[in-house]
């Protein structure tokens, strides 16, 4: 690997003055800067640029920390992050949990999209700086510097078991994830809306899960133990909804015929298994909160929370 060193060597200079001349500074003649960057690019040499945010404290890397790799939706977030902020001239750095607070500060990278819920809010606060914007896609923190950008859950949520009771639906069961905002009003619109057509979620027929496949196989499993089987599974996401679509499948429990089942995110693998689902436009979402991120960067920031918009597919698991 060709080193500034080696290019000082051959242009006959210090690396200083190697260094002066890729950093855009006028103290170097011009015979000397043209040898200089002729002999970059016929030795393929690229600058530190790691090295040069430290030393400067600049970046123009994008962090976007998140929980894991096993919930789908994550990918479209990703690249919809991505298109957008190379347009813009920035990179893209992507960690996640206990990775990500070293990173989070304008040395390594100029601001932080937030998808993790392991990742206390005091953290959050005391990171965001005037310097530091943070996007947050996973909960509400009323603080400078912090914007959050979050799935309108209530109203469609709402609308797919209002629907499911329109369609014949009388005994429901829900399956949750781990207790996060989009959670909680995913559950709260299940209930008001079954209260509202005179009907109730009972405690024996809330399962819990962590929104991975695995937890959604599990809970139905469970849930075929019990003497009469629910006229709809409502699943906090789509993920623990093909779980256990799988476990009624090995049970041949037929969908929808013997239980209607729905999801929450519209994954891909949710559209060929044809899952009556609520769509969340996470490629956009990504792509709107990089545009955000970047604007606070530069100083065009807006902090108002911002809501994403989700809307019901209605597909062959329903009744």
């Amino acid at each position: 690997m060709v080193r500034i060193k080696d290019i000082a060597k051959l242009a006959g200079v210090s690396p200083s003055t190697v260094s002066n001349v890729l950093n855009g500074k006028k103290n170097v003649g011009e015979e000397t800067k043209n040898l200089i960057l002729k002999l970059c690019k016929e030795n393929d040499y690229e600058p530190n640029i790691s090295g040069k945010s430290l030393k400067s404290g600049t970046s123009k890397t994008i962090l976007f920390n998140f929980s894991d790799f096993d919930r789908q939706f994550y990918l479209k977030i990703i690249q919809g992050i991505s298109d957008y902020i190379y347009t813009k001239g920035y990179d893209l750095l992507i960690c996640t949990s206990k990775n990500c607070e070293k990173y989070m500060n304008h040395t390594f990278s100029a601001g932080c999209i937030m998808l993790d819920i392991s990742a206390q809010d005091s953290m959050i606060i005391k990171k965001a700086t005037s310097d530091y914007p943070i996007v947050v896609l996973d909960r509400v923190i009323d603080a400078p510097n912090v914007k959050s950008m979050l799935v309108n859950n209530y109203a469609p949520q709402k609308e797919l078991v209002e629907g499911l009771v329109k369609k014949g639906c009388r005994r429901f069961a829900y399956l949750g994830g781990i207790d996060t905002l989009d959670n909680q009003e995913r559950y709260q619109a299940t209930v008001d809306a079954l209260k509202e057509n005179g009907l109730s979620l009972r405690r024996d027929d809330y399962y819990t899960g962590d929104f991975r496949e695995k937890s959604g196989y599990q809970a139905a499993k469970l849930l075929m133990l019990t003497e009469h089987l629910p006229d709809a599974l409502v699943c906090a996401n789509d993920d623990m909804a093909m779980g256990a679509l799988k476990a009624f499948r090995e049970n041949n429990i037929k969908v929808p015929e013997d239980i209607s089942v729905t999801g929450f995110d519209d994954t891909e693998t949710a559209q060929i298994l044809k899952l009556t689902t609520v769509h969340i436009p996470n490629y956009e979402r990504g792509y709107i909160a990089a545009q955000h991120l970047i604007e606070a960067i530069e100083g065009n920031g807006n902090f108002e929370p911002f809501k994403i918009s989700a809307k019901v597919k209605w597909r062959k698991t329903s009744v």
